[in-house]
């Protein structure tokens, strides 16, 4: 697939009243499906979905480890905090606030946050389904059912990215 966009069919999207699950086949073992998805967001993640947008945007990026955050870094080196590892099971689970409101506002209050949950199962030889769920969404407020709409939305070409990203990947040579 090189850097086009993942065939919107592969991937299947469900949803409840305050939460959505993705589910998708990756042509990558689980190892560096985790490996893409943690420590490649600058390359998948959809500029225009920052605080610093694409012109100002310097990096996206997840400290690996149960406690670290979520952040992005902008122009002058201003760094956002938008997120917080819970679970750090590598490479087969990741759980993450999501400290972004409806409004794009920080939320800052982890108890007022959505969650994000992403489990990478190995399948055939070399093949890893993701199955991700952002849940929680009542705790945006009066706009919760409205972001889950949006998020469904942004979620599918979120990882449409990192397909594309995961099949033009190649790890470093040590």
């Amino acid at each position: 697939m090189g850097q086009e966009m993942a065939d919107p069919a592969d991937i299947r999207q469900d949803v409840e009243k305050f939460s959505l699950r993705c589910s998708l086949l990756v042509s990558a073992p689980t190892d560096r499906a985790f490996a893409v998805f943690t420590g490649a967001l600058t390359d998948w993640w959809v500029p225009e979905y920052t605080w610093s947008g694409p012109e100002a945007l310097a990096e996206l990026g997840m400290e690996p480890r149960a406690g670290g955050m979520l952040y992005e870094i902008g122009p002058y080196g201003f760094r956002a905090d938008w997120g917080r590892v819970l679970t750090w099971d590598p490479p087969r689970r990741l759980v993450f606030t999501w400290q972004i409101g409806p409004d794009r506002v920080p939320v800052p209050n982890p108890a007022r946050a959505s969650e994000v949950e992403v489990v990478f199962l190995p399948e055939a030889s070399e093949q890893t389904r993701v199955d991700l769920e952002h849940r929680h969404f009542d705790r945006h407020g009066d706009a919760a059912e409205g972001y889950r709409q949006a998020l469904t939305a942004g979620w599918h070409e979120l990882l449409s990215r990192y397909v594309a990203t995961l099949d033009g990947y190649h790890p470093p040579l040590s």
